[in-house]
């Protein structure tokens, strides 16, 4: 039959991968929106921990550890209360409507990944769509193809925000800062009262080894 000829022609493996990517787009997106993106529990009320004082000695020592005016426990290092999700976050990046959840500790690295997918199925949607069109001045095949041109935009549109979303997290993670401290150094404590311009950068390669590792 013709499916059995396009099989061994291989024709059957891009869309098959293509499905698979797409899935895999949608599991990453829901674990990345459900889970736990590291809320400050009540019982890791304490001073800074060991890891944190190796880590980074640069920080002045005089600077406290404050209670959160609203959950009331006390914030580590890097960590900040979202009013959406109504709870302090270890390492809080940002919070993301896009998947309604704050993007912090726990599934940053997640949320990479699902970004990465995310601009490989678009880029290749792209294709697709791209490939589908052939361009005639006039009435009768904008009529025909509106649908598919339409498309085609909004997948351009979508894989430059996905694109400029995926370099602009690449480079703050290289430096070993955050969205929210990238954007509030002159707001947060531990930061202006640093002699450095960032305490926490360890040089591109042991950040990114530190961040995915």
């Amino acid at each position: 039959s013709d499916l059995q000829k396009q099989e061994e022609r291989g024709e059957l493996l891009q869309p098959l991968i293509f499905v698979l990517l797409v899935l895999c787009s949608v599991l990453l997106y829901f674990k990345v929106s459900l889970m736990d993106p590291g809320f400050v529990k009540s019982e890791e009320e304490a001073g800074k921990s060991e890891e944190q004082s190796m880590v980074i000695p640069q920080v002045p020592s005089n600077i406290k550890m404050r209670r959160c005016g609203y959950c009331m426990v006390k914030q580590p290092m890097r960590a900040k209360h979202c009013q959406l999700c109504q709870h302090c976050v270890r390492r809080y990046d940002h919070h993301c409507p896009w998947i309604e959840n704050c993007v912090g500790e726990k599934n940053h690295p997640l949320f990479i990944v699902y970004l990465s997918v995310q601009l490989v199925v678009l880029l290749w949607g792209g294709h697709i769509a791209w490939s589908g069109l052939y361009f005639e001045q006039s009435w009768d095949w904008l009529q025909h193809n509106i649908l598919l041109l339409m498309s085609f935009l909004l997948i351009v549109i979508f894989t430059i925000v996905v694109l400029l979303l995926l370099i602009s997290h690449l480079y703050l993670i290289s430096c070993n800062t955050t969205t929210w401290e990238f954007m509030s150094h002159h707001r947060i404590s531990y930061l202006r009262h640093s002699e450095l311009e960032n305490p926490f950068d360890q040089g591109v390669i042991l950040n990114l080894w530190r961040f995915f590792c």
